[in-house]
C-alpha cells in the first residue's frame, strides 16, 4: 500500500501540473545554485594561484564530465522508470528499481575510482594536456578519482528521490555539502599549501558527506517513500535493461559532450593556455543560465514519466508546452543580462586581462543562443520521460561530432580563423540541435496519440510478469 502522503502528492501533481513542475524544480534549482556558488568560489580560489592552475582545472572538466555524465544519464533512467511505476501505482516495482539503482551506483563508482587512480597519468596525457600543466592536472584528477564512489552514488540516490517526487531532501544535503566545500577550499589550497589538489580534496570530502547523508536518511532512517529490502533483494535483469534503454543514450550523449569538450580544449590550446582558461572562466557564467533550465528539464522528466504512466497524455502535452515556454523565457532574459554584465563579472575570477577578454567574448556570443539551448534541453528530457532515450543521443552526436567539432577544427586549423570562430561553431550546432529535437519530440507525441486513437495499449511501463517472482516486495 502506498503511503497516504504519496497518494496525495500524486493527485496534487495531476490536479495542478504547473504547480507540480515548480514544486519539483525550485528545490533542485536552490541546490544547484548553492552548488554553482561553490563552483564559482572554487574557480576564484584556483584563479588566485595562477592562470596555469585554471588551465589545469580545465583539462579535468571533460574527464569529470565523462564520469558524472554516464551517471546522470543512467540516473535519469532510474528517475523515469520509478516515476512511471509510481504513476501506475506499482510501488513494489518502484522500490525494486530503486534498489537496482543503488547497486548500479556502487558498482560504477568503484570501477571509476580504480580506473582514475591507476591510470590517471595516462588518461590526462591522452587528452592532450601539455607537459607544463600535466603535474597540476593529474594531481587534481587523481584526488578527485578517490571520491568517485561518493559522487556517483550520490547522483543515483538523488535520482531515486526525484523519481518519487521529492527534490527537497537532496537539496538540503547538497546545500550543506557545498557549504563544507567552500569552507575547506581556502583551507586546503592556501593554509595547507596543497594548491589544486586542495580544491579536489575539498570536493571529495563534501560529496562524501552528501552520499553518506542520503544513505543514512533513505536506508537507515527510512525517511523516503520507497522502502528497501536488501535481504530479500533479487537481481532483476529486466529492470536493468529498461534503465539502460532509457539511460544509456543519455549517458552516451554526455560522453560525446565530454569528448567534445576535450577536443575544444585541444583546439584552444593551439592559441594558448590563456585561451583554455578563458573558455573555462566563461563557462562559469554559463552555468548560472543552465541552473534553472536543468532544474526545469529534470522536473519534466519526472512529471512526463508520471503522467505517461498514468496514461494522461493531455497532461504530458500540457507540461511539455509549459516547461519549454518558461525555459525559453529564462534563456532570453539570461542572454540579455549576461551580455551586459559580462565585462564586470570576470575580473572577480582572475586579474589576467586576456582571460577576461576571452571569457567576455565567449559569453556575449553564446548569449544569443540561450533560448535555443532551452528548447533542445527540454525537448530531449521530455522524450526521456516518455521512455525514448535514443533521440537525445542522435541529436547530441549531430551537434558535437558532425557540426561544432568539425567546424571548429576547420575554422582554426584549415581557415586560420581567430578564436571567436570556435564560439560561432557552437552557435551553429545549437541551431541544428534545437530544430531537430523539437521536430523529433512533435513526431514522437503524434505517434503516441495515433496509437491511443487506434486503441493500442500504451507502453507506459515495461513488462515484468516473467520476472515478478524475483522482485523484492
Amino acid at each position: 500500500m502506498a503511503r497516504p502522503e504519496q497518494n496525495k502528492r500524486r493527485e496534487a501533481f495531476i490536479n495542478n501540473p504547473h504547480k507540480a513542475l515548480w514544486t519539483l524544480t525550485v528545490p533542485v534549482l536552490i541546490g544547484m545554485i548553492v552548488q554553482t556558488v561553490y563552483s564559482i568560489a572554487d574557480m576564484i580560489f584556483v584563479g588566485r594561484i595562477s592562470p596555469e592552475a585554471i588551465a589545469a582545472l580545465a583539462f579535468n572538466v571533460p574527464l569529470i564530465f565523462f564520469s558524472i555524465g554516464i551517471t546522470f544519464g543512467l540516473g535519469s533512467g532510474v528517475t523515469a522508470l520509478i516515476a512511471r511505476f509510481i504513476g501506475a501505482e506499482d510501488k513494489a516495482q518502484a522500490e525494486n528499481t530503486a534498489e537496482h539503482g543503488i547497486l548500479m551506483g556502487g558498482v560504477i563508482g568503484i570501477l571509476f575510482t580504480i580506473l582514475g587512480v591507476v591510470f590517471g597519468d595516462q588518461i590526462m596525457a591522452a587528452i592532450g594536456c601539455p607537459p607544463e600543466l600535466l603535474a597540476d592536472a593529474t594531481g587534481y584528477f587523481r584526488v578527485t578519482a578517490y571520491g568517485f564512489i561518493f559522487t556517483i552514488s550520490a547522483v543515483f540516490l538523488r535520482s531515486i528521490f526525484t523519481g518519487e517526487g521529492d527534490t527537497r531532501t537532496p537539496m538540503y544535503f547538497q546545500g550543506i555539502g557545498t557549504v563544507i566545500n567552500i569552507i575547506l577550499d581556502p583551507l586546503f589550497i592556501f593554509t595547507f599549501n596543497m594548491g589544486v589538489k586542495g580544491a579536489a580534496l575539498a570536493t571529495v570530502l563534501s560529496q562524501a558527506f552528501v552520499a553518506l547523508g542520503l544513505v543514512y536518511l533513505m536506508i537507515i532512517r527510512k525517511r523516503s517513500y520507497l522502502q528497501f529490502h536488501f535481504r530479500q533483494f533479487r537481481f532483476n535483469q529486466t529492470i536493468i535493461q529498461e534503465v539502460l534503454r532509457i539511460g544509456v543514450p543519455a549517458s552516451l550523449s554526455m560522453i560525446i559532450m565530454s569528448s567534445g569538450s576535450a577536443l575544444f580544449n585541444f583546439i584552444l590550446i593551439h592559441f594558448s593556455a590563456t585561451a583554455v582558461a578563458g573558455y573555462q572562466v566563461g563557462g562559469r557564467l554559463d552555468q548560472l543560465y543552465f541552473l534553472p533550465i536543468l532544474s526545469i528539464a529534470g522536473g519534466m522528466v519526472a512529471l512526463v514519466g508520471m503522467f505517461y504512466g498514468a496514461k494522461r497524455m493531455d497532461l504530458v502535452t500540457d507540461i511539455i508546452k509549459y516547461g519549454m515556454s518558461r525555459a525559453v523565457l529564462i534563456g532570453i532574459v539570461s542572454g540579455i543580462v549576461f551580455f551586459i554584465i559580462a565585462p564586470w563579472v570576470f575580473p572577480i575570477f582572475t586579474p589576467d586581462k586576456e582571460i577576461q577578454r576571452i571569457a567576455t567574448q565567449y559569453v556575449r556570443i553564446m548569449a544569443f543562443f540561450y533560448p535555443l539551448i532551452s528548447i533542445g534541453m527540454t525537448s530531449g528530457r521530455s522524450m526521456q520521460g516518455l521512455g525514448a532515450g535514443l533521440p537525445q543521443l542522435i541529436i547530441t552526436s549531430i551537434r558535437v561530432a558532425l557540426v561544432s567539432g568539425p567546424l571548429a577544427w576547420v575554422f582554426v586549423f584549415v581557415m586560420d580563423k581567430p578564436i571567436e570562430w570556435v564560439w560561432y561553431s557552437f552557435g551553429i550546432s545549437i541551431i541544428c540541435a534545437a530544430t531537430t529535437s523539437l521536430a523529433w519530440l512533435r513526431h514522437h507525441l503524434r505517434v503516441i496519440r495515433r496509437r491511443l486513437a487506434e486503441g493500442a495499449e500504451l507502453n507506459s511501463q515495461p513488462k515484468f510478469e516473467d520476472d515478478i517472482s524475483t522482485s523484492t516486495g
